[in-house]
């Protein structure tokens, strides 16, 4: 007697005649989405609210600036383009431990990667797509109020070249900023699958770092150690975005005593924040290799 073992089923699939979309395809589809989940688009309501809540906080003190400057018929703006950011460093450090964490966090707490990694898209565009999304999301975030700003100005009929030049320092600056930060961020998330791991290891990163270096700072200054002022901020996010600005951009600083790094400590800065932003994607790719498998 023969025993049927295995049987084919006709269960109606259709051949795909249509067009091969490829990797690239892909990697712009995850970086697109990712970017719209930063600030919850394509989500849920609620998962809109704390990014747009953010989002506000950070362009409501450029308008109330500006407001101000235009009725006090001001000739400068009371705050430079490449404050506003190191100002509001807390809202931006909330934004990232929020949002970093829903980018990755779920991928590897539903264990999806290898799904991702089972279509064209590869390691590499995963990682990309993701890192570029969010430091477009950050740079949507802070790029904002310095437009607002740049457009207050100009009807506040301030110099158009001093401006203009402000302007593009503080875009430069929060383009550096961007990038550097949500390497990081990603960084910090993607070490756990626990979203709430992920967030208290971002404001950790940011927060703590800040205020012991700040501290250390205002320790040195006031016990006649100026010089290792500029040496000490390069142990904290905000203080290496700062001394970078301050050495090329021609920002003041938030230093003690107003004593930022000159050109030569700033080449030192600007080399760390790079070799950061370059070891964050390498210790991405690591990860995913991992779990990608």
């Amino acid at each position: 007697m023969t025993t049927e073992t295995s049987r084919i089923h006709n269960i109606g699939y259709r051949n795909y005649d249509g067009a091969r979309l490829g990797r690239a395809y892909a990697r712009r589809s995850l970086y697109t989405q990712s970017l719209r989940g930063a600030y919850g688009l394509g989500r849920s309501a609620k998962s809109k609210v704390l990014p747009m809540i953010l989002f506000a906080v950070m362009c409501v003190p450029a308008a109330i600036v500006v407001a101000v400057a235009v009725a006090t018929k001001m000739k400068d703006l009371p705050l430079d383009y490449t404050r506003y950011a190191i100002v509001t460093q807390a809202v931006i450090g909330l934004f990232l431990a929020a949002q970093a964490p829903q980018s990755v966090s779920r991928d590897l707490r539903f264990k999806t990667v290898p799904l991702y990694f089972s279509r064209p898209i590869e390691r590499v565009d995963y990682v990309l797509a993701k890192l570029g999304a969010m430091a477009s999301a950050l740079f949507v975030l802070t790029a904002t109020p310095l437009v607002i700003l740049y457009i207050g100005s100009l009807l506040a009929k301030m110099d158009f070249a001093e401006q203009s030049k402000g302007f593009a320092q503080g875009l430069v600056s929060v383009a550096l900023l961007s990038l550097f930060f949500g390497g990081l961020g990603l960084v910090m998330a993607a070490l756990t699958p626990r979203r709430g791991f992920g967030v208290a290891a971002v404001i950790a990163t940011l927060t703590i770092t800040y205020g012991a270096v700040s501290t250390l700072q205002a320790i040195a200054y006031e016990t006649g150690s100026e010089g290792v002022v500029e040496w000490l901020g390069l142990f904290s996010p905000i203080t290496l975005i700062d001394g970078v600005q301050t050495a090329f951009l021609g920002a003041t600083t938030s230093y003690p005593g107003g004593q930022g790094p000159g050109t030569g400590a700033g080449v030192v800065y600007l080399l760390v924040v790079l070799a950061l932003i370059a070891g964050s994607y390498g210790v991405l790719m690591r990860r995913y290799r991992k779990v990608g498998l």
